[in-house]
């Protein structure tokens, strides 16, 4: 590493040392090295910074506002744009409704099928069924089916939130 940038990465980590308070930073050519220093001497020039924003640590910071005004400047929508948009939202909403509903009854199909079935590879020897591989068999079918619920409960909330 250079000296130069020795020099260079110093005085910035003895910035970042610096209190929280008002100081003079200078920043100097040496000899056409660069240095920082709160110490004014020759070929030295004051910088001047924006203020730094802390809060003090001995004081809470202040709230935020629950809610905050919308700017006067915010581009608006007439109600009847914001109805038709609230219109296609719901017909949207209620399409996909339909079709996760549909998917879910095929589900349930599906795994009443699979749970009627039974594998030769799942039956013992004297003709009992093993319910582990049953189960294993069944899981993927169930997980599907309480998929594509959720699916439904999200939709219908959602649609329930409309104004």
């Amino acid at each position: 590493m250079k000296r130069q940038d020795l020099c260079i990465a110093f005085a910035l980590l003895s910035l970042l040392a610096v209190p929280a308070q008002a100081q003079d930073i200078y920043k100097c050519d040496l000899d056409g090295r660069i240095t920082y220093s709160n110490v004014p001497s020759k070929n030295c020039r004051k910088i001047m910074l924006d203020p730094v924003n802390l809060a003090p640590a001995n004081k809470a910071a202040p709230k935020a506002s629950t809610s905050t005004p919308t700017p006067g400047s915010f581009p608006k929508v007439d109600d009847q744009t914001q109805k038709s948009r609230d219109t296609d939202r719901r017909r949207i909403l209620e399409s996909e409704l339909t079709a996760e509903q549909a998917n879910a009854d095929q589900a349930k199909k599906e795994l009443a099928e699979q749970e009627a079935t039974v594998l030769p590879n799942e039956r013992m020897q004297g003709g009992a069924i093993s319910g582990g591989k049953v189960q294993e068999r069944l899981q993927p079918y169930k997980d599907k089916v309480a998929l594509h619920q959720r699916n439904v409960e999200a939709i219908r909330k959602e649609i329930s939130n409309l104004r």
